[in-house]
């Protein structure tokens, strides 16, 4: 099979899990059947890479469009590479997307090639109205881009049975078209690494137990709400903050703030690492760690608990989308439900309640070294026997197959 991948991430060019589940999908897909499949990606940014047979190709905009706005800049110049993308492909089985950034391309692939679109649901437009933030107007025109999107696919990939609920309902996908395949993990990658020296060096105390939390600064991530934690915590415990890139200026500003009046009521230390850390320094981070917290809001799926899962590292998480797929409460952590009104509340009903929730959970935890040591033994357990990424890649691959022999049946009884 000829398989064209559209992403908008790819290492080294990854700030999210669509990146790091494309990363990984693309690898394994190459190596399924002794390398008889031809895996072509095409991401955002300048790259070449040749490793067997897979193939990859960074696309960057040919020209800068004007923009009345300067949030639709971006917006621009998605389209324009979008429109590249298009143009690169040929010979291929089938076209597979992931998030709204190349869903253009893919649409109009599938068009020009007439093959098969799949596309991967990492998150949904509808169900993140921060973005207005970010994006100003232009979030209406990747909300229409992603709905003609689903409207047009052969097949869709729910990373979690949350994930397949909401493509069903938002965009009237029939369910027969969708099939939930998890993210997964690469079990020799992430693994208890423990390493002293990465603590000393970002002035994390050693004999006293921290928390941990890893990902961007926005609203979907929950992280002023564990913030506002801190001080419902026990004392004892340091919190350590890898977090940056945030979405715009406002948030960044509110996160300051919140970590400054954070410190001002307590005495908790609070080591705040605004840089993205090499994959090898966050990995050794998960295995120090206590507990590893992931407070978002909306999360379709949640592969950063499962990196901490594998570094048999126990969760206290948010009880929504596919987190609870993932993180098996009471077993491997424990969730804490946000209480948000609905799929587009972009913050809970209680926020403060919700904060006090997760340093209740977080206490729990740090108060009883057995149950954490139980948890984080299940935890990986659980990754090793569920989250493989080869078992994934399999599962990809057959649904593609899948996806092809309907396309061809329907054409045999338009023509018949």
């Amino acid at each position: 099979m000829n398989i064209a991948i559209l992403t908008n991430e790819y290492p080294p060019h990854v700030y999210g899990g669509a990146g790091v589940h494309v990363e990984y999908l693309t690898r394994e897909l190459a190596g399924l059947d002794g390398g008889r499949h031809t895996v072509q990606v095409l991401c955002f940014g300048e790259q070449r890479e040749d490793r067997g047979n897979l193939h990859v190709r960074g696309v960057v905009p040919a020209v800068q469009l004007p923009a009345q706005d300067p949030r639709h800049a971006k917006l621009f110049a998605t389209l324009l590479q979008d429109l590249e993308m298009a143009g690169m492909l040929a010979g291929i089985d089938i076209v597979h997307c992931h998030t709204w950034y190349t869903h253009l391309g893919g649409c109009l692939t599938k068009l020009l090639q007439s093959v098969p679109l799949v596309l991967t649901t990492h998150s949904l437009e509808p169900h993140r109205p921060w973005k207005v933030e970010q994006l100003g107007t232009a979030y209406d025109v990747s909300s229409w881009v992603e709905r003609v999107a689903y409207q047009s696919a052969d097949g869709v990939i729910a990373v979690s049975e949350s994930m397949s609920h909401d493509v069903h309902e938002a965009y009237g996908v029939p369910r027969d078209r969708i099939r939930v395949i998890h993210n997964g993990i690469d079990l020799q990658q992430y693994r208890p690494t423990p390493d002293p020296s990465l603590l000393q060096a970002l002035q994390i105390e050693a004999e006293m137990p921290f928390i941990l939390f890893v990902g961007r600064i926005t609203r979907q991530k929950g992280i002023i709400h564990l913030v506002n934690a801190i001080k419902h915590l026990q004392r004892g415990v340091q919190v350590v903050l890898c977090a940056g890139a945030p979405d715009t200026p406002e948030i960044a500003a509110e996160m300051t703030a919140a970590v400054d009046r954070a410190r001002a009521e307590g005495s908790h230390p609070i080591i705040w690492i605004r840089e993205m850390l090499p994959k090898e320094q966050i990995i050794t981070l998960y295995t120090h760690a206590a507990v590893f917290v992931c407070p978002s809001v909306y999360e379709p799926f949640g592969i950063i608990n499962l990196e901490a899962m594998a570094c048999e590292t126990p969760v206290v998480a948010s009880a929504v989308g596919g987190i609870p797929e993932v993180v098996e409460h009471g077993t491997t952590g424990l969730l804490v439900p946000p209480e948000v009104a609905g799929p587009t509340e972009v913050e809970p009903r209680h926020p403060e309640q919700f904060s006090k929730d997760l340093a209740e959970a977080v206490n729990r935890l740090l108060a009883d070294p057995a149950l954490r040591s139980s948890m984080a033994r299940m935890a990986r357990l659980r990754v090793e026997q569920q989250f493989s990424w080869t078992s994934i890649a399999r599962q990809t691959l057959t649904f593609y197959s899948d996806v092809i022999k309907a396309r061809t049946a329907d054409r045999r009884e338009i023509a018949g």
